[in-house]
């Protein structure tokens, strides 16, 4: 039961009423959390991870247990790892956000305290983890020109309209990225696609950047597959492909089919996929790394 009293302060020329009130208090869970020791780190203490206090237990067992945290942990320990040398350490991490693609994790988002031994300073450590993706290059020629075929789609982080390429998340831990590959031409262009006539233009790249292109590390652990198919067709196909509606409606996909000339194609864009793709496309067929382009009977 709440208390109300009055108490009268009499103050040189000034007279206060002042009512005081009782506060109902409750008692807060206390915050989730788990040590973690790193085989980099053995010697020192284990690092916290802890939930933020919107992040309901499920949630904080299924961030900790998903391939994308489990990923990142692993890329902080590899050869070209940022804990490889102990000169950084990993203190704490902060689990902000989880979204569910129906059963599985497929954003991450959490903050990591690694700190500069030699300075006590931390290094900017806030991440979107959303794993690996790939993107497909689909170049046709017919009647002696080359035409890219691109999805039109809506992007709401951006608030536009975004030509680029095909492309898509993993579905699976099972780092099936050529098959991912393939799926997501045949769902956003309506074309199907064989294995055999896929070239991995990442695959050209040195070892050392492990074959992957991260098109936004100071923020997100996003890591790209870009592939390419090049096919002869006949003019009929161009002008079916142009405009036609796809992808997965019931899931949002909001997908229109457009097809550019080649040439053109850099201009028209500013899909950092697709100039990537240009680039790596361009530079291996300087140096002779590509076959002839295929028939495409599908």
């Amino acid at each position: 039961m709440s208390l109300i009293t009055r108490t009268t302060l009499t103050l040189p020329r000034t007279r206060l009423a002042l009512r005081s009130f009782t506060c109902k208090t409750s008692s807060d869970p206390p915050p989730l959390i788990r040590s973690l020791t790193l085989p980099s780190q053995l010697a020192a203490e284990p690092v916290q991870i802890v939930a933020a206090p919107h992040i309901s237990s499920s949630q904080f067992r299924s961030a900790i247990d998903s391939s994308l945290f489990k990923q990142w942990l692993k890329n902080m320990e590899s050869e070209s790892g940022i804990l490889r040398d102990g000169s950084l350490a990993l203190k704490r991490v902060l689990i902000q956000g989880v979204d569910m693609f129906e059963k599985r994790i497929g954003f991450l988002k959490f903050e990591a305290d690694v700190v500069d031994k030699e300075t006590g300073k931390k290094v900017p450590g806030i991440v979107f983890a959303r794993g690996p993706a790939v993107a497909v290059l689909i170049l046709l020629e017919s009647e002696g020109k080359a035409y890219a075929v691109l999805t039109e789609q809506v992007r709401v982080p951006v608030g536009r309209i975004i030509l680029e390429l095909p492309a898509g998340m993993l579905d699976d831990d099972k780092g099936d990225f050529l098959g991912t590959a393939i799926r997501e031409v045949e769902e956003e262009i309506g074309i199907c696609l064989k294995q055999e006539d896929m070239v991995d233009l990442t695959a050209f790249l040195d070892q050392s950047t492990g074959c992957r292109i991260f098109p936004s590390p100071g923020g997100c652990d996003e890591e790209l597959s870009l592939y390419l198919y090049r096919g002869q067709v006949d003019k009929e196909l161009i002008d079916q492909l142009q405009g036609q509606e796809t992808g997965l409606r019931d899931h949002g996909e909001l997908i229109r089919v457009r097809v550019l000339p080649y040439e053109k194609l850099w201009r028209m864009t500013a899909d950092a996929k697709v100039l990537t793709a240009i680039a790596l496309y361009e530079m291996a067929k300087r140096e002779g790394l590509l076959p002839p382009p295929e028939n495409m009977n599908c």
